[in-house]
């Protein structure tokens, strides 16, 4: 039986650099044998949690149904879940942010998810690496609480437009961060 990755990305550039180590590091997993699902946030219907804290009464992990509950099921069949995104603003693009927020959907609802390996595959445009902070510790928070284990973290600076990720070892380091699962 193959393992099961699920790969959320943030970004609403299908050509960026993201989405370029995001394409690397699935390249490489499915190569290792994993059975690789993937969801790109920017382009479904997400919206914010409301904090009804009725999450998975209705049957559904979100009682305000949006397309977190066509991801929710893949993230409790997963082994491994892997971040993906641009920094925006100094933090997670909106449509991302939306599914790490109603992650809180399983704590609310008393669900056991703990134990998962995951990952964060990040790049920003300035060349200063604590730009990079604004996504990497509410990961590190989010995994704490939902007792999830990083097996590593690409932090790219320094890139912005399509193919910059391309002068960097970028799409490298999310290859081998594959083998890290």
């Amino acid at each position: 039986m193959s393992k099961k990755m699920l790969v959320i990305t943030g970004s609403p550039r299908k050509e960026g650099n993201s989405f370029a180590m995001t394409d690397a590091l699935i390249e490489a997993a499915q190569k290792q044998g994993y059975e690789v699902t993937r969801f790109d946030a920017a382009f479904l219907k997400l919206g914010g949690c409301h904090a009804c804290e009725t999450c998975f009464r209705t049957g559904k992990a979100c009682s305000f149904d949006d397309d977190f509950n066509k991801i929710a099921p893949y993230v409790a069949e997963a082994d491994a879940v892997v971040f993906t995104t641009p920094v925006y603003w100094y933090s997670y693009p909106s449509q991302i942010k939306s599914v790490i927020d109603k992650l809180y959907s399983f704590c609310v609802a008393g669900k056991d998810i703990a134990g998962k390996k995951c990952a964060l595959i990040a790049c920003c445009e300035e060349e200063d690496m604590t730009v990079l902070d604004g996504v990497r510790i509410p990961y590190e928070r989010t995994i704490a609480l939902l007792k999830w284990e990083s097996v590593g973290e690409v932090l790219v600076p320094g890139v912005l437009n399509p193919g910059d990720i391309d002068k960097t070892d970028g799409k490298e380091r999310a290859a081998a961060l594959a083998k890290a699962f």
